[in-house]
């Protein structure tokens, strides 16, 4: 493996963008609403919702700490262990992997002092109120795509090229 200087940079400033700026912008949820309470960006569509979330996506398996630590603690190694052992050209699979690997330190944070995660972005598309989620999530999301478009991006090379042989 190996990271220039530029791309170590660009890693750990896009981390800790992903960790300060999931904390300062939950820290300012919690400041400016009560628990529960919702304010309207766009009526019927977008909101500010301070809620709390003890499960994992959609509230799954709520309650069930230790069980988050042991996966989050899992994951990590896991992230750590796949990044080293990618290749320099995967840019997008690195990026993505930094960004899971922020949002689940934001979230993780979260679990540890407060027992819960606290998630704040609430949207309602097509009448359906999706569940709310904070910017640790966004980033997990963003960088799980970014892995699978890479992948699929390589796939697709490796099928072309045994299209010409």
């Amino acid at each position: 493996m190996k990271l220039t200087y530029q791309a170590i940079l660009l890693y750990i400033m896009t981390f800790l963008v992903i960790v300060i700026g999931d904390q300062m912008t939950k820290v300012i949820i919690n400041h400016t609403l009560s628990y529960g309470a919702s304010y309207a960006i766009i009526d019927n569509f977008f909101y500010f919702t301070s809620t709390h979330n003890t499960g994992a996506a959609w509230g799954i398996l709520a309650g069930r700490m230790s069980l988050f630590f042991i996966v989050s603690l899992l994951a990590a190694v896991g992230i750590i262990y796949y990044f080293i052992k990618s290749e320099p050209y995967q840019k997008l699979t690195r990026f993505g992997l930094v960004l899971v690997f922020g949002g689940l330190v934001g979230n993780l944070i979260d679990r540890l002092v407060f027992g819960y995660v606290r998630d704040f972005i609430d949207f309602i598309i097509f009448g359906y109120n999706f569940p709310v989620f904070n910017v640790a999530d966004i980033a997990i999301t963003v960088g799980v795509a970014l892995a699978i478009l890479e992948f699929g991006i390589e796939e697709y090379k490796a099928w072309k090229l045994s299209k010409l042989q």
